[in-house]
């Protein structure tokens, strides 16, 4: 539609028109100004024109308003103004197509990465880890690759901190110490990401960046939306969840070097965000990304309030820029002016920071890179209306969006397959077997030893008793021995009889006579044996 016979991208009209050259717009971009002078317009209208040239696009649809470019627009005044005063001839309305996604799939497609994909760095920041914790994450994920645990879903990466943790001294020689306090800190910022509904967006089927490039049966490129007003309610897990989109589409598009037109448009919608307490690591990445991206044909558009909020490494990487209004009460707002006043190529027919502060809503000062890649002189212009609606669209149309896209069944049932947390329950539970195993074996062990313990004693005690009862026996012999002797006479244990004084004197002089008696007749007896 937006297309001359020299196939450049008409955006705005001033003096002149203003084209965009479709060969540097991976160059990348910039729409700033204050809330209500015209970026969501700029935005669909350069948008419309890429999808009409081929290039599929995404966005992120923070206020809900970009979801109307699945349907038609209609007829008002602003839009006639803009058609009688830029001189447009034969324009129509049109919808585009359109694929919806949604992180928490309630208005699209479920959007979700895994632990793996998207990396210990994007997720620390998520997490607002500061460095050590950030370390210990990074190791955390260094000792999951090397065993081949794959980190799927946040149970996963959980039952991996629990793991690493019990096993810490382990793995300290060959990974580095991985302290306690980390390993809580990692875990409260979990639950805090959990309750945010971080769960819903970590886990498969994982996004895959390859379904974006489609066309319709006119050959247009798909509009491919975000729903982002429940997401941005999170800025962090927005800003990083996009930064993670962008990165994949790095990682996977070859090198092409400079081409005739983008091979895809990515829209970063409040893009503030992406730099706020960013650590300078993190920046520079971003700028590594920002600068090599362009010779895999993406065109990245940074949509934001001031200029300012994009930190001048990664300004310097864009080369076609439209500046709304900017409000200018307060020093820092000051400030802010004269610094995107000249961040512009000067025209000397107008001054540009005061023009800035009299830009009416729709009008941008534009400057692009031409063919050869050189700023043009900025611009005082209003922008082309969009061919599509500017309302949001009906839930139902969205609905119908969804339920008509051949993208519905691939991502609407969640997988749960074999992962860290799958395969380090099953080591845990085998090794609660084993345990179990090796208790009961000691328990047998222990009961036998005291099972041994007491039949030994039991042995000793039958032993004590036969000598008990061997003994009795010989006290009994002797008993016995001792009743058979007294029953011959020789006794001593004879009771003795009662005898008169008489009979005593008779008996002790017989024995006196028989003791005698005896002497004699053993001397006589032995005299006769000598």
């Amino acid at each position: 539609m937006y297309m001359n016979e020299n196939g450049k991208i008409w955006l705005a009209t001033g003096k002149e028109r203003v084209y965009l050259e479709p060969s540097m717009c991976n160059r990348h971009g910039l729409i700033a100004g204050a809330t209500g002078t015209g970026k969501t317009v700029t935005l669909k209208v350069i948008a419309e024109s890429f999808s009409d040239m081929g290039v599929p696009v995404f966005m992120a649809d923070i206020k809900g308003d970009l979801t109307g470019m699945c349907k038609a627009g209609v007829e008002n005044k602003h839009i006639l103004r803009s058609i009688e005063t830029m001189n447009i001839e034969n324009f129509t309305y049109g919808s585009y197509p359109a694929r919806f996604f949604d992180v928490y799939a309630r208005n699209g497609h479920p959007v979700r990465t895994t632990v793996t994909e998207m990396g210990p760095e994007l997720l620390a920041r998520i997490l607002e880890l500061n460095d050590i914790q950030s370390g210990v994450l990074r190791i955390i994920f260094r000792i999951a690759d090397d065993n081949g645990l794959l980190l799927l879903d946040l149970k996963d990466l959980k039952s991996m901190i629990q793991f690493v943790g019990d096993n810490a001294s382990e793995f300290k020689l060959a990974y580095g110490n991985v302290s306690t306090a980390s390993l809580g800190a990692i875990q409260r910022a979990l639950l805090k990401l959990e309750d945010e509904g971080g769960e819903i967006f970590f886990g498969e089927p994982a996004l895959e960046l390859e379904d974006w490039f489609d066309w319709d049966e006119q050959g247009r490129g798909v509009m491919n939306i975000l729903e982002c007003k429940e997401l941005f309610q999170h800025p962090m897990l927005y800003s990083t969840f996009l930064l993670w989109m962008l990165s994949e589409l790095y990682e996977m598009l070859p090198e092409v070097g400079d081409v005739d037109k983008p091979k895809i448009a990515f829209f970063f919608d409040e893009a503030h965000l992406l730099f706020n307490d960013a650590p300078k690591a993190l920046i520079e990445k971003i700028e590594q990304v920002i600068r090599l991206i362009r010779s895999k044909g993406v065109s990245v558009w940074f949509i934001t309030q001031n200029p300012a909020d994009v930190p001048e490494s990664v300004l310097g990487q864009i080369g076609n820029r439209v500046q709304h209004a900017l409000r200018a009460y307060t020093p820092n707002e000051q400030k802010a002016l004269r610094y995107a006043a000249k961040s512009f190529r000067v025209n000397p027919d107008f001054d540009t920071e005061t023009v800035l502060q009299e830009l009416a809503t729709g009008e941008a000062l534009v400057s692009v890179l031409d063919e050869k890649g050189v700023p043009t002189v900025v611009e005082r212009a209003g922008i082309l209306p969009p061919r599509s609606s500017m309302n949001i669209a009906d839930d139902t149309d969205i609905q119908q969006a969804i339920f008509t896209s051949p993208l519905r069944d691939k991502y609407m049932v969640i997988v749960d397959r074999e992962s860290a947390y799958e395969l380090l329950m099953s080591k845990f539970e085998e090794e609660q077997a084993a345990e179990e195993e090796a208790r009961a074996q000691r328990e047998d062990e222990k009961a036998e030893l005291e099972k041994q313990k007491q039949e030994t004693a039991l042995d000793k005690e039958r032993a004590k008793l036969e000598k008990e009862r061997e003994k009795l026996e010989k006290e009994k012999e002797k008993l016995a021995s001792k009743k058979r002797y007294s029953s011959y006479g020789y006794g001593t244990s004879r009771r003795r009889r009662s005898t008169s004084p008489v009979t005593k004197t008779i008996n002790s002089a017989a024995n006196t006579v028989g003791r005698e008696i005896g002497k004699q007749l053993i001397r006589g007896i032995f005299g006769t044996l000598k």
